[in-house]
């Protein structure tokens, strides 16, 4: 009975020390996702100053920001293999610390072409994050908390962008904008280091699973095929949607608001502010959600539809501020829902082992998305089409269910089939 007593004790400590580290890793891998948003909301604030600091133009600066996710989006894949193939945790710290570096450097950059150059290595230190936090996720969290944690990280990253534009402005009024970004940037290298001190929590089956992968010329060959099955690429042109949707309202509804509907700055920045704060706590909703229902397709399919319906009521009621702020509300928090159920659908169509590198690839996406909104949404706010914004982004909302359906229907049928 002794014995029975004391095994039972050193089981619920094992089980607490584990529950215990895993909650470490978790806030780990959230922290990073944080200052990742955080970083990329650091310069929007400062452009008008950078601009003049360097005596170049907003067109430029423009095309200096879109180096940042072109190289971001060609990089991203790639360094998913590498996270398979070498370990998430690794990868993550080099990541947060090479994009603090940048950053830092960045308010020190005493010419455009430098401030180019730094940007692209910001991009390459941004495409570690996705393929390598939910590898590290995938392995450490258990599935019965999957959805939450998923949850955790799409909601630490939103909560770095709220807090980038103050904290830097703050900054740049007490010690001036060059040195606010150097300090700004320091914090990722500090985080990168307490992550290096933890690194043994961030554990990696990667070195287990080398022993068993086929050789390099088939490792390959799986790989592509892989990628280029249809639920994955199905998966990519999810999240194009998502991010065509998501980037129309960020971007431009504030603009399409003003010019479409003569609602002032202030008050269109409010209405999208409202969106911004419901969608983290969306985020967080959608995480108990994910984890309680197997459906997830289901429950994104709808939170798209209601997204839809939001932003094209917008078009009917947008001189209404009260009624607008209902559907932004409405709207941010059925996109906060989606995210854990989003990240759930992928786990779901990936193999074992391949997080990196299916994450890595459909998270490309969002970048291809980034690339694609800013020229659709402009032509049609050049047009005096504003809202033709709202409908646009209505329409990328409701094409992104038939790809969410497709993406389960066809993970379903490749599961069957293997």
């Amino acid at each position: 009975m002794g014995g029975d007593s004391k095994n039972i004790r050193m089981s619920k400590h094992s089980g607490a020390q584990v529950q215990k580290q895993t909650g470490v890793a978790i806030s780990l891998v959230c922290v990073a996702h944080f200052c990742s948003h955080f970083n990329l909301m650091l310069l929007p604030p400062l452009l008008p100053v950078i601009a003049e600091y360097l005596e170049t133009g907003f067109t430029q600066i423009g095309f200096a920001l879109m180096a940042y996710s072109v190289v971001s989006a060609l990089t991203q894949a790639p360094i998913g293999f590498l996270v398979d193939r070498v370990g998430a945790p690794v990868i993550l710290v080099a990541g947060v610390c090479l994009e603090g570096l940048a950053f830092a450097a960045i308010g020190l950059a005493p010419t455009f072409s430098v401030f180019v150059m730094l940007l692209g290595i910001a991009g390459i230190a941004n495409a570690v994050y996705h393929p390598a936090n939910y590898s590290i996720l995938n392995q450490v969290v258990p599935s019965a908390r999957i959805g939450r944690a998923f949850s955790y990280h799409t909601a630490s990253g939103l909560f770095g962008e709220a807090l980038a534009p103050a904290s830097v402005l703050l900054l740049s009024a007490l010690i001036g904008w060059r040195y606010a970004l150097v300090a700004c940037g320091l914090v990722s290298v500090t985080v990168a280091v307490v992550m290096l001190l933890n690194m043994q929590l961030l554990k990696s089956s990667a070195a287990e699973r080398r022993g068993d992968q086929p050789q390099d010329s088939s490792r390959s060959r799986s790989a592509r095929q892989l990628l280029l099955s249809a639920p994955v690429v199905m998966g990519l042109l999810f999240f194009v949607g998502i991010s065509l949707t998501t980037r129309g309202v960020n971007g431009f509804s504030v603009s399409a608001l003003h010019v479409g509907h003569g609602m002032s700055l202030g008050a269109a920045g409010t209405l999208l502010s409202v969106w911004l704060i419901a969608a983290p706590l969306g985020v967080l909703a959608g995480g108990q959600l994910a984890d309680r229902h197997a459906q997830h397709a289901q429950l994104i399919g709808s939170c798209f539809l209601v997204i839809s319906v939001c932003l094209g009521g917008l078009v009917f009621v947008a001189p209404n501020f009260a009624l607008s702020a209902l559907l932004f509300a409405i709207g941010g928090f059925a996109a906060g829902v989606v995210s854990p159920s989003r990240d759930m659908l992928i786990r779901s169509i990936t193999p074992p082992g391949q997080s990196g590198k299916v994450f890595g690839f459909v998270s490309t996406g969002f970048n291809i998305g980034g690339m694609l909104a800013p020229p659709i949404y402009g032509f049609l706010l050049d047009r005096s089409m504003a809202n033709g914004v709202f409908w646009m982004a209505a329409l990328a909302s409701m094409l992104t269910i038939v790809t969410v359906l497709s993406t389960r229907r066809l993970g379903r049928t490749r599961l069957a089939a293997g």
